[in-house]
């Protein structure tokens, strides 16, 4: 291109790329920008950088430009957190906070065994767990003192440090299944784990959206700040480079990556992705009476090799109807779903943390493997996989 042509267009872009920072975060308009190129960098609101271009919300005249150059742009794909229900109790005035229907939920006991007896659940000292969800409530009482990390890759901005507001309420609820810790009067709420470390990094908007894209660059980061385990209680129908590359990277590095296996049951194979990736310990959802829901997503696991998990397949079955947890309120909140069943193992594998091991993360799993109790129907099948891990 010459000279002039080029400084036209740079006027231009520059002009959009301005008049393009009104749209949301949230709407339809991220793309993958394939350059490298520091000069679309500085025409495009450059949102995370990749080793092959990066990401932007680019508007309509934007895309027209970048097409007429010949720069190639995908849409970044979109996830969503998975929830079947949520009821949060009505918020009452501070500082009168009620307390949980039961300190203890079933879901923990169930996991716990006959190993909790009159003690309170325990454990989880030193792991840092990074929850990739919609936020936390900080100053919950059961949770705040657990909270080492609070930083948002959703908003419009691409990185803000110290900001998690959670507005939505699914991961305030996910965070106090993982390390509740009844709060400083002791009359809230236990979770799996209540002496881990939680690293909240805010990847999905408040109406349940997560870019791919946000939530690679979230998984580097907590991977970068030794992170030990990853919660992603989001997914989707389709895989993501972004996402998979970033699983790599923190597999390579030794983190454990625990991911639910979607709400889209009962077919076999109707597992969401990022759980089907075969780096991610895969989590399927089971009631009161250990019987796996119709609504809890399947996997391929009959159509692989018993007890090795490979593309497609459930790992375990957890926890995952009618679960109290704590809520964005203050108070406390009931959600059924998968989301809540993973959080469930990212808390017993918090607990019970190799850390002497070589390979931690994957020592841990193997345990996760040894504990797990069978769901019916017998064998690793498509609904429960190994079965649920128990002490």
């Amino acid at each position: 291109m010459n000279i002039k042509k080029a400084l036209v267009c740079l006027i231009f872009t520059l002009f959009l790329a301005t008049a393009s920072s009104v749209q949301a975060a949230g709407t339809n308009s991220r793309y993958f920008v394939k350059s490298t190129s520091q000069f679309w960098k500085k025409s495009f609101q450059v949102r995370n950088v990749f080793d092959s271009g990066f990401t932007s919300d680019l508007s309509d005249w934007q895309l027209k430009l970048a097409k007429v150059f010949g720069v190639e742009v995908t849409p970044v794909k979109k996830l969503n957190i998975l929830i079947t229900t949520l009821s949060v109790k009505k918020t009452v005035a501070k500082p009168f906070i009620k307390n949980p229907v039961n300190q203890i939920g079933w879901g923990v006991k169930a996991i716990y065994g006959d190993t909790l007896n009159e003690t309170a659940p325990s454990g989880g000292d030193g792991v840092n767990v990074a929850i990739l969800d919609t936020g936390v409530l900080i100053n919950h009482p059961d949770l705040k003192n657990q909270i080492t990390a609070c930083d948002d890759f959703s908003g419009f901005e691409a990185f803000i440090k110290n900001s998690c507001d959670d507005k939505n309420g699914h991961g305030t609820l996910v965070a106090g299944v993982i390390a509740g810790n009844a709060g400083p009067a002791g009359k809230g709420i236990y979770g799996v784990a209540p002496k881990a470390d939680l690293m909240i990094y805010k990847v999905c908007a408040n109406n349940d959206a997560c870019f791919a894209d946000d939530i690679a660059s979230a998984i580097y980061y907590a991977v970068d700040n030794d992170a030990n385990i990853i919660l992603l209680s989001l997914g989707s129908d389709s895989e993501s480079a972004f996402i998979d590359d970033a699983i790599a990277y923190a597999t390579s590095k030794d983190v454990l990556v625990i991911g639910a296996a979607g709400n889209d049951g009962p077919y076999m194979g109707s597992i969401d992705y990022p759980a089907s990736n075969i780096n991610v310990v895969s989590v399927g959802a089971i009631d009161g009476t250990f019987t796996v829901p119709d609504w809890s997503a399947r996997g391929n696991n009959t159509a692989s090799d018993s007890y090795i998990k490979d593309t497609d397949d459930i790992e375990f079955s957890a926890p995952g109807m009618n679960i109290e947890s704590t809520a964005n309120n203050s108070d406390y909140a009931t959600l059924s779903g998968t989301s809540v069943a993973a959080a469930h193992i990212a808390g017993l594998a918090a607990k019970e943390w190799q850390t002497d091991a070589e390979h931690p993360a994957e020592a841990t799993r193997e345990l996760l493997h040894q504990f797990s109790q069978d769901i019916l129907p017998l064998g690793d099948d498509n609904a429960s996989g190994w079965g649920m891990p128990q002490l």
